[in-house]
């Protein structure tokens, strides 16, 4: 065949396409399983991270099944859904439909001290793409114990530091309820304080629409779980502890 044709370099560029797509599907397929354990390695270490656990990037795995001693699926009433796995559960898709509709993943983490902690998980919006993060809930049910927060895209230097821990740290300690009354943390401009009396931490100087996001992300996602909580609060629901 004249290898200066058309025919000759049209049947060429087709067998190279046929070749060249052929190695890179076969690429993807093998590496997808390592992908996806490295996406499930990265999320079990966030959920740890929330209840300040810092495992060794090689221990991530162990120490979450070390840790997290139970997991599971609830409603918005509290009661377990039977058939879910809290792991597999879409937050992002979750946080977008009506709470009485909702799937709402509770992981239990059993410290070295024997204190469990309840690891929920947030999803919501900032400026510039979406945030999310874990909070670690006390056995009472009010008193947050850790937070984590990640985002895809936020400005660096201002809404990025919500994942510094120099913000999620000042969670720690905050209640979920108060005087009886459910009310998730506020995030506020430094120096505002909330007139309803939730407690609050301060917003990210520079970062204000991010700020408000992780506010309205606080208040969409852990309100769903208020009757959970408050059955922690008072010793109900044993068979979910």
């Amino acid at each position: 065949m004249n290898k200066q044709s058309n025919t000759y370099t049209l049947i060429y560029i087709i067998v190279l396409v046929i070749v060249v797509g052929t190695a890179l599907a076969w690429t993807a397929l093998s590496l997808k399983p390592r992908q996806q354990e490295n996406v499930a390695a990265d999320k079990m270490s966030q959920i740890l991270a929330a209840a300040r656990i810092t495992p060794d990037k090689t221990e991530v795995v162990a120490d979450f099944n070390k840790y997290i001693t139970s997991s599971f699926v609830i409603d918005e009433k509290g009661d377990k859904v039977e058939g879910e796995e809290a792991f597999g559960v879409d937050v992002a898709t979750e946080s977008k439909v009506a709470t009485s509709r909702r799937l709402l993943p509770v992981y239990v983490c059993t410290l070295a001290d024997g204190s469990r902690k309840y690891i929920l998980p947030v999803y919501g919006a900032g400026l510039w793409g979406p945030i999310w993060g874990y909070v670690a809930v006390d056995g009472d049910g009010s008193t947050i114990y850790g937070a984590y927060f990640a985002h895809q895209g936020e400005t660096p230097g201002l809404g990025a530091e919500i994942e510094k821990p120099a913000f999620s740290d000042q969670f720690e300690g905050r209640h979920l309820f108060k005087e009886g009354k459910f009310q998730p943390i506020e995030v506020v401009k430094k120096g505002m304080v909330p007139t309803d009396g939730a407690d609050y931490v301060d917003g990210i100087s520079g970062g204000t629409i991010t700020s408000k996001g992780v506010g309205a992300m606080l208040d969409n996602c852990l309100t769903p779980y208020k009757k959970f909580l408050r059955s922690l609060a008072e010793g109900e629901n044993s068979d979910l502890k």
